[in-house]
C-alpha cells in the first residue's frame, strides 16, 4: 500500500488495472493521475492493488473518508475472484455510507454492487467523443464548482449499467 498526504482526510484508490509504461513515466501510475486530480491539502492517499488481490482490511475501513474505484480492462460483469470481491468490498462500504467514486469500470461495477445489472453492450463498443449536458442542480459540493453547462468527454466502453439509483455522499 502506498501512501500520499500528511494529515486530515483519508481516502483509498481501488486500483483495478496494471499501470501503463506510458502513465507510470508521465504520473507514477493510476494513482498517481487520480491523486493529482482529486487531492486537497493535507489529505491522506493510499492504494490497493485489488486486480492483483490486495484489499484494504475490514477493519482499516473505518480509517477511510470515500475510495475511487479506477478503470479496467476487465468486465465489471465478469466473476474473476478479484471482481466477486470487489463487489462484496462495495456492498460494505455502501452500508457504511462510505463516499465511492466510480471512474469507467469502477462506475459499472459500483452499479452491479447497488444492484443495477451490468452487460455487455448489445451494440458492441461505444467508442469517441459525446456532449454533455450538465444539471443545474447539481449535489454539493458540485453546485459550488464554476463548471461550464456543456462538457465534451471521451467515451471508450462496450459494457453498459442499466437499473442502477445513483446516491451522493457529500
Amino acid at each position: 500500500m502506498e501512501k500520499m498526504g500528511v494529515s486530515g482526510k483519508r481516502f483509498g484508490v481501488l486500483l483495478c488495472a496494471d499501470d501503463s509504461d506510458y502513465v507510470k513515466k508521465m504520473y507514477g501510475g493510476y494513482f498517481g493521475v487520480f491523486v493529482k486530480m482529486l487531492e486537497e491539502d493535507g489529505e491522506i492517499w493510499d492504494v490497493y492493488k485489488v486486480a492483483r488481490g490486495e484489499f484494504p482490511k475490514d477493519d482499516e475501513l473505518v480509517l477511510y473518508d470515500g475510495f475511487v474505484i479506477t478503470g479496467s480492462c476487465s468486465d465489471a460483469h465478469g466473476n474473476d475472484t478479484w471482481v466477486s470481491q470487489l463487489v462484496n468490498l462495495l456492498k460494505k462500504l455502501n452500508k457504511m455510507n462510505k463516499k465511492i467514486l466510480g471512474i469507467c469500470f469502477g462506475h459499472q461495477i459500483l452499479g452491479r454492487a447497488l444492484g443495477g445489472k451490468v452487460t455487455r453492450s448489445p451494440t458492441g463498443w461505444d467508442l469517441g467523443v459525446r456532449k454533455i449536458t450538465l444539471s443545474s442542480s447539481l449535489p454539493s459540493p458540485l453546485s459550488s464548482l464554476q463548471l461550464p453547462s456543456r462538457l465534451s468527454i471521451i467515451k471508450c466502453h462496450r459494457d453498459e449499467v442499466d437499473r442502477i439509483i445513483y446516491y451522493f455522499y457529500f
